[in-house]
């Protein structure tokens, strides 16, 4: 582009702009050496020596309204951004046109260049992006980087050059004691230094650092972790070169995003830790509550904070680029929807599908490219209750899946089971963006279905890079032919699940056993005797009550000492029910008040033993009902 502006063709301006150290000053160094080698005049203008005046910047590139041949070349324009406008509409205008003119800065140019008609055909804008790979090969290659540190450094630095010169000169210097180089702190620093340089505030800060944390940033997440600068602080981050917009919100370059995580884990971990439990739990929200057509996106942005260990980049691509897209079924659809599942698994399959979409249309979607329509692939998440008698002779998955729940921990009442069905062609089973799109459809039902006991989902390669994903996920094998993944919710639930799938600071070892999935008569039976043995901790430790999820709200404490303090709390909170009285008054005299017969606690209380073992039973009852709610759906009012 340089080259045939520089022999009369093309542009009379041409605007470089792109984040520090990409090599915007290289280039420029580049092109003075080529006018040079043209035999055209060039003259340089750095921002950085300047004042931000028109005065001085005239006194500089004066030569250059004096010269048709000159080429004037601009580095460091951010540093007198201010001039934009004067340069645009008074200074340019006055330069001879065979002249050329190069600016190059960290920000693009303002809208109103495109917007004048007069500068569409004389200005071009060239935004620099990273190197290619084989380019980043090439640079660190120059750099007699060791072989088994390429590998690493190019993880960190990406194709940023700054990045991949300075850490090729710490990797020549390591000290070959064969550990797995990664950036030290001084690194680290130099480039925030670079990049990042000092923000206006430490609102500006933090807002910098929680885009680092999140897939996107919008001003609504942003307003849940800082919410007192939320608006101001959004609109510096939309005009900031370090942030890149797409369909989702504002995401950094990829370096810069790297760099702020990686210094605020070492400078503050606790402040990182409080960031990420803030932005958890806001994203956790947006899963709830989102649309369901929202609910993908929903989930890809709360994964994204769970397992940027594993990828610390956004999974496949930058965020907010979108090659597939979902959209339910409809009837026109199913002569489309019979041409994938049969090139997925062939025409028996496809008449699996065709059932779905007679009996369950609302359960199927339909995955498209976005840029042409082409249709990739096909699901169904089936929710079965008690399944009619065609439903699982329809489908041996689904067969395979119920008969599996009912052997192995039968269904409690008002539990369902969840059975993800997939057809995807072969051409596209090895695309992680149609796969990822299906799988946070899939993790969305599964955050947030009320009582689901288990999932299930077909998985036709047990090497397929997304079956070993779900495995490392918790799933687990449960079927041969047909080949599914299974996990259950009651004894993993949807909180414990994500601690485990990945966390920014060290999280508690997971349990050796799985919590315990009791019937209602094995629950009743449990607290009557954990009630007994409430003065003998050590005894309340075998109790399974310890092992439900009842328990494992209390994520952290010793399980017998949760119980105990959770039967305690049950038989109080019964006494603030003015008609549950007097069953409160026999429950703590037995339980609480360690009277060692019942005979000597209706003797306490002043009753007939008839009248206390009524009472007792009655108040065991109503407890019992209580914490079985609660088991089976969390925190809240008792039934009644």
């Amino acid at each position: 582009m340089f080259t045939t502006a520089l022999h009369g063709g093309g542009c009379s301006v041409l605007y470089v702009h792109g984040p520090g150290g990409i090599g915007k000053s290289a280039l420029t160094r580049r092109f003075a050496h080529q006018a040079a080698a043209a035999r055209r005049p060039v003259r340089t203008v750095d921002g950085r020596m300047i004042a931000p005046t028109p005065a001085a910047f005239e006194a500089e590139a004066a030569p250059v309204l004096r010269d048709a041949d000159a080429v004037l070349l601009v580095d460091d324009f951010d540093r007198i951004q201010s001039l934009e406008a004067w340069l645009r509409e008074r200074f340019l205008p006055r330069v001879p046109l065979a002249a050329l003119v190069v600016i190059t800065g960290r920000n693009p140019p303002d809208p109103r260049w495109r917007a004048d008609p007069a500068w569409s055909g004389a200005l071009r804008v060239l935004p620099l992006r990273d190197l290619r790979p084989r380019d980043a090969h090439a640079l660190i290659d120059s750099r007699a980087v060791p072989a088994d540190t390429r590998e690493p450094l190019l993880a960190f630095a990406g194709g940023h050059p700054l990045a991949l010169l300075l850490g090729a000169a710490t990797a020549v210097k390591s000290d070959g004691t064969g550990r797995r180089w990664a950036p030290d702190q001084d690194l680290v620093a130099t480039l925030l230094d670079h990049l990042v340089g000092e923000p206006p505030s430490a609102a500006h800060r933090r807002a910098l650092e929680i885009c680092a944390h999140a897939h996107t940033t919008t001003e609504d997440l942003l307003r849940a972790a800082l919410p007192q600068d939320a608006t101001t602080v959004f609109r510096w981050l939309r005009r900031s070169p370090l942030m890149e917009s797409g369909g989702r919100g504002l995401f950094p370059h990829t370096l810069v995003r790297r760099l702020l995580e990686a210094d605020l884990r070492w400078r503050d971990p606790e402040q990182y830790a409080a960031m990420h439990d803030r932005l958890h739990a806001h994203l956790a929200h947006k899963v709830r509550t989102a649309s369901d057509a929202d609910l993908p996106g929903a989930v890809a942005a709360l994964l994204y904070l769970h397992h940027r260990d594993q990828e610390p980049q956004s999974p496949h691509g930058r965020p907010g680029e979108e090659e597939f897209h979902e959209e339910p079924i409809r009837e026109h659809d199913i002569g489309t929807l019979l041409r994938v599942a049969t090139a997925a698994e062939g025409a028996e399959s496809a008449s699996r599908a065709a059932f779905w979409a007679r009996h369950r249309p609302q359960a199927l979607r339909l995955y498209r490219r976005t840029a042409t329509g082409e249709p990739v692939a096909l699901s169904a998440w089936l929710r079965l209750t008690r399944p009619k008698e065609q439903e699982p002779a329809g489908d041996p998955v689904v067969a395979a899946a119920w008969a599996h729940a009912r052997a192995t921990t039968p269904l409690r009442a008002g539990e369902h089971v969840a059975v993800n069905r997939l057809w995807v062609p072969p051409a596209h089973q090895a695309n992680p963006r149609v796969m990822d799109a299906i799988q946070h459809r899939v993790i969305g039902h599964c955050l947030r279905s009320e009582r689901i006991a288990w999932s299930y989902l077909q998985m036709p390669d047990p090497d397929h890079p997304w079956a070993r994903r779900l495995r490392h996920y918790g799933m687990y094998e449960v079927s041969a032919e047909p080949r599914l993944l299974a996990h259950d919710w009651r004894a993993v639930p949807a909180q414990a699940w994500l601690q485990r799938t990945g966390h920014p600071r060290p999280a508690p070892q997971a349990p050796a056993v799985e919590l315990a999935v009791l019937s209602e008569a094995e629950f009743t039976d449990a607290v009557r005797k954990a009630l007994r043995l409430l003065p003998r901790p050590d005894a309340l430790a075998a109790s399974p009550l310890t092992r439900t999820r009842l328990i494992a709200e209390h994520t952290g404490h010793d399980p017998a000492a949760a119980l105990g303090d959770l039967l305690r709390r049950a038989i109080d909170d019964l006494g603030e029910d003015p008609r549950a009285a007097k069953f409160h008054r026999a429950l703590t005299i037995t339980f609480l008040r360690g009277t060692p017969t019942q005979e000597l606690a209706a003797e306490r209380l002043g009753l007939p033993f008839t009248t206390y073992r009524r009472h007792l039973a009655t108040g065991i009852e109503r407890l019992c009902a209580g914490l079985w709610h609660r088991e089976l759906y969390g925190t809240g009012a008792p039934a009644r």
